[in-house]
């Protein structure tokens, strides 16, 4: 969401290699494939672009770290009067979110973002690195405070309004990159959010280049979306809302017209995308790549809070492209992902696990 804004067993590779983060139980693991199978065109697609990759190699993520505090109104909202609400503060961030979803599975991670000096910076990098994250490269700044972000929620579910005061990304500047250079060449993959300065995204493509990374993004609004047209032909996944997808591609989008935010999907592809994942909210998917396409729906669920949702399942998906997972199977592990987070009360399942992912699906 917005913050502006794996029990791993071991199994030998085809190429020799071990690979972590494999289901504990394939049998199983295949049963609940067909629920896949029943809604989407399934085919093995071959990524290349995620061939060769160590896992062991952490993930560099970059973008935003902020405060989130959600309303959750108790009566229907009228303008200009004042409604019984219950509130909640947590750790938040697109770029942070995904980083914590990936260090509770065990992936290892380097988090580039910038935090005020003040209590709440501290806490978000406190809690970042008990959870194993390496935190030693993101900037502290007097300038700024650590980024807010409000949001208020309508009684029946679903974002109202969100607020959001992200001036200290301004300190993410293309020189900061420049100087953490190193840390792209030790990389496994880089995944990032669209708060960033235009120069940023810029030199962060140009460091990933260089150094071979696979890169991933997340749109994170739809202005900011727009900002990644020209460099959709370098991602290797994009996981853009119905609303982002149609600011990237220029035209709107029905999130219940199942075959256009498809074709959406292949137009993201088309622009070279490796794949392309459309969240539909209650709606599920759609997803794309140069080989197949199809829809998933979400998981049934009671939604306690929807703030989280995308980042997670972005994080997921990453992971299971990493270790070497098909990319139904990822995606799949991915709506698991956002299923879990919106039965949360905050932004990350304090409980997130493979073995959490595989009781979501349906055997």
């Amino acid at each position: 969401m917005a913050a502006h804004h794996r029990l791993p067993s071991v199994a030998s590779s085809a190429r020799g290699r071990p690979r972590r983060g494999r289901p504990p139980r394939r049998r199983r693991w295949r049963r609940r494939r067909s629920f896949c199978s029943r809604f989407a065109r399934r085919r093995e697609v071959a990524m290349t672009v995620w061939e060769n990759i160590d896992p062991d190699r952490p993930v560099l993520v970059l973008g935003s770290a902020a405060v989130d505090t959600v309303a959750y109104p108790q009566t229907p909202l009228e303008e200009g009067a004042a409604v019984p609400a219950h509130m909640r503060t947590a750790s938040g961030g697109v770029a942070r979110n995904i980083a914590e979803n990936l260090a509770r599975l065990g992936q290892p991670v380097v988090f580039l973002s910038a935090v005020g000096r003040d209590a709440a910076g501290d806490r978000l990098l406190e809690e970042l690195a008990a959870l194993g994250v390496d935190v030693h490269a993101v900037l502290r700044v007097t300038d700024y405070p650590t980024g807010r972000y409000v949001g208020v929620l309508r009684p029946e579910g679903g974002l109202y309004h969100g607020f959001y005061d992200m001036r200290i990304s301004r300190s993410l500047t293309a020189d900061y990159l420049r100087h953490h250079a190193n840390l792209f060449m030790d990389a496994a993959a880089l995944v990032m959010d669209a708060n960033l300065p235009k120069a940023t995204l810029r030199t962060a493509f140009a460091l990933a280049r260089k150094a071979g990374l696979p890169v991933t993004a997340d749109p994170t609004s739809p202005q900011l979306a727009r900002n990644l047209r020209r460099y959709l032909p370098r991602l290797a996944l994009i996981t853009p809302n119905h609303q982002e997808a149609a600011a990237l591609l220029e035209r709107p989008l029905d999130p219940t017209d199942f075959e256009e935010v498809t074709r959406a999907a292949k137009d993201l592809v088309a622009q070279g995308v490796g794949l392309a994942v459309v969240t539909l909210a209650e709606f599920g998917l759609c997803y794309a790549t140069s080989d197949g396409q199809g829809h998933l729906p979400a998981l049934r669920t009671e939604i306690l809070d929807p703030t989280g949702a995308g980042d997670a399942l972005t994080a997921v998906v990453l992971y299971g492209l990493l270790h070497g997972f098909p990319v139904d199977d990822a995606i799949q592990l991915g709506i698991s992902a956002a299923s879990l987070a919106l039965n949360a009360e905050g932004n990350v399942p304090a409980d997130l696990s493979l073995e959490r992912l595989y009781d979501q699906l349906v055997v």
